[in-house]
């Protein structure tokens, strides 16, 4: 599969059909894969974390989740075709396990709401099967009885709710121990689901302003949206030199 490059990081050349076309590919080889959802904060924690970037380097999949990738991927050239919203990029997944009846597990957010979230996919997509839920609030001792909990369960698709970058470097450091399930990290699409966390208006999402909604529902977001000034002027330097 294409991939171009931004600020050295690989993003795959997919739409939304295209990554669960991917997906279901991954899924279909019953081994143990990662996907990371790459927006431009993350992107910024890489260009100073090198842990980080190898993560995103050997992922089997990196879909442009924010719409700065997207304009990154036109101003560097070889344009990327369009946003994949991780959360959306969860529902279709969602679907596509309910129609080919592939267990999925919720790891992740606080205490209850992984449950509600899978409880919400549930009434939407009646033959869902969800395989488990544990929330996102463990430590390193109780890592290994979580991860016999997933296996226990035979998932094919772990969507896992911590937040970048503590969800990538939990897939990347625990993958060789999962069994067979293609493990993707979804941020807060969990508290998005159990409709404890509002989502910006579709508008919002086409004009690349979903920072902004955040930002305005979550205030104290101000320090971590500081990325994202630094990394449009990161892209228009490498585009200069």
């Amino acid at each position: 599969m294409e991939r171009v490059s931004i600020l050295g990081l690989p993003v795959d050349r997919v739409d939304m059909a295209g990554a669960v076309a991917r997906v279901r590919k991954l899924v279909s080889e019953n081994r143990t894969c990662q996907i990371v959802t790459l927006n431009s904060e993350i992107a910024m924690t890489a260009q100073e974390n090198s842990e980080l970037a190898e993560v995103i380097c050997k992922a089997d999949l990196v879909v442009p989740d924010g719409a700065g990738i997207v304009w990154a991927s036109r101003v560097l050239g070889g344009a990327l075709p369009e946003r994949v919203a991780g959360f959306d990029l969860m529902q279709e997944l969602l679907a596509c396990a309910a129609e080919h009846h592939w267990p999925v597990f919720f790891l992740g957010a606080e205490p209850g709401v992984a449950e509600e979230a899978a409880e919400c996919g549930r009434r939407r997509l009646p033959g869902l099967i969800v395989a488990g839920t544990h929330h996102g609030f463990f430590d390193e001792e109780e890592e290994a009885s979580v991860i016999e909990e997933i296996n226990s369960t035979k998932p094919r698709l772990v969507f896992v709710g911590m937040g970048a970058p503590r969800q990538d470097f939990w897939i990347a450091r625990n993958k060789r121990n999962i069994l067979a399930a293609t493990c993707i990290g979804v941020g807060g699409s969990f508290n998005v689901m159990a409709g404890r966390v509002k989502r910006a208006p579709d508008w919002m999402g086409r004009c690349g302003l979903e920072w902004l909604f955040r930002l305005a529902c979550q205030p104290t977001r101000f320090v971590r949206m500081l990325a994202l000034p630094r990394f449009v002027l990161r892209v228009i330097g490498e585009r200069l030199t």
